[in-house]
């Protein structure tokens, strides 16, 4: 997907564009594929600018997938709207690092600690 062709979806669109890459980041993850999940990270920064980019910075939209049931989504949508939605992020944030068992309770750990060392800044 171009940036281009982002550019021509609707909000609701790059919305669930956003879902479907997170669910398949946690499928990629399971299967240790690095090249397809850092392609796919890719591919989900694109859709992140790329609802930044419209006026009033529409990543708060993302915050309807806060509730997704896939934990990769939930998490990554609470990373791509710490800017726009910084309590609510850092709640699901914290509801994800609450998790066992996950490699991304591990990672919303890590960011809590980067935002409470101000080590992390949200764009």
């Amino acid at each position: 997907m171009t940036k281009t062709s982002l550019e021509l979806l609707s909000t609701a669109q790059l919305i669930s564009r956003f879902a479907e890459i997170g669910a398949a980041q946690y499928e990629a993850e399971l299967d240790l594929d690095t090249r397809r999940y850092n392609r796919l990270y890719d591919q989900m920064t694109l859709v992140s600018q790329e609802l930044k980019r419209r006026p009033g910075d529409e990543r708060s939209h993302l915050s309807e997938l806060y509730g997704h049931p896939n934990i990769q989504v939930r998490l990554k949508a609470a990373v791509h709207t710490l800017a726009v939605h910084p309590e609510e992020a850092r709640e699901v944030l914290e509801e994800v690092a609450a998790r066992s068992g996950y490699p991304q309770s591990g990672d919303a750990r890590g960011i809590l600690r980067a935002l409470h060392d101000r080590s992390y800044v949200p764009e």
